[in-house]
């Protein structure tokens, strides 16, 4: 299968070091948008879309392969071999950023670092682990998803965005998330929201930049200090920001951390 057509695959910049985006839950590469042209001057940067998001090739979803986010992971390691040159740094966008942990761990030494931005490994509470939601919560949510998934993005894509002084970015999200075909959305809801990578994570050695909202509905800050404690080569940096997706409402702050924790792999001058 052609690997540009079936993801949508975006290649930009120039640089000794690859960033690839990977986007979230109800989301496509166009909300990397305020984000990833910082970085095409120091670094080849590529963008896609998840197989059932944006403009991929919605014939290439698989619902067996799709059942878990191991699906999504080989998706990301087939893009990593074809598309990436020089150390590799994954961006990950929520769910995204156990997607690229997994490929980490599908292709030992081949990813460099990550960043994860609002990353969560369990979004379920348990006994010794605050993950920011009651299991009765997240099948409420999923009932409703199910039942009626226009009405359902309406209402939540303005919570998971927050910025409250930007409601383009509110719209933005509605937006995407309304053109998302519902089944696969609903297929894709349930992997992410039931899904407990912190096994996957735990001990990961590869360098990783934990960026986390201050005030965050989806992953609360506790999921943040629980990554730094257990990725031993993470550094966590919070960015003042009330919602899910600083990379849109907050753009600027996560590139300035970026920025520094890049800094090994970028290009410095010609």
């Amino acid at each position: 299968m052609d690997l540009q057509q079936r993801n949508n695959v975006k290649v930009l910049g120039d640089g000794p070091a690859t960033l690839v985006f990977s986007h979230g839950f109800g989301c496509d590469q166009t909300m990397w948008s305020y984000l990833y042209p910082h970085f095409t001057g120091q670094f080849r940067v590529v963008l896609y879309d998840l197989v059932g998001a944006g403009q991929s090739d919605l014939l290439a979803y698989d619902k067996a392969k799709y059942n878990s986010l191991a699906g999504y992971a080989e998706d990301l390691a087939e893009l990593i071999e074809q598309y990436a040159s020089g150390p590799v740094i994954l961006v990950g966008h929520s769910v995204s950023a156990m997607v690229g942990a997994l490929a980490d761990r599908l292709s030992p030494g081949r990813v460099t670092a990550h960043v994860m931005i609002g990353p969560s490994p369990c979004y379920i509470d348990s006994q010794d682990y605050v993950g920011g939601f009651q299991l009765a919560d997240i099948h409420s949510l999923l009932d409703t998803l199910d039942s009626n998934y226009l009405g359902w993005s309406s209402t939540m894509a303005p919570v998971i965005m927050g910025a409250p002084g930007q409601p383009a970015l509110s719209e933005e999200l509605t937006n995407s998330f309304c053109r998302t075909e519902p089944e696969i959305a609903k297929q894709f809801a349930r992997v992410t929201f039931l899904s407990d990578n912190r096994q996957d994570v735990a001990g990961l050695t590869t360098p990783t930049l934990i960026l986390q909202s201050t005030d965050d509905l989806i992953a609360p800050v506790a999921v943040g200090d629980y990554l730094h404690s257990v990725l031993p080569n993470s550094t966590l940096c919070r960015v003042a920001n009330v919602g899910h997706c600083p990379h849109m409402s907050a753009p600027g702050a996560c590139s300035e951390a970026m920025d520094a924790f890049l800094q090994p792999w970028a290009r410095h001058g010609d």
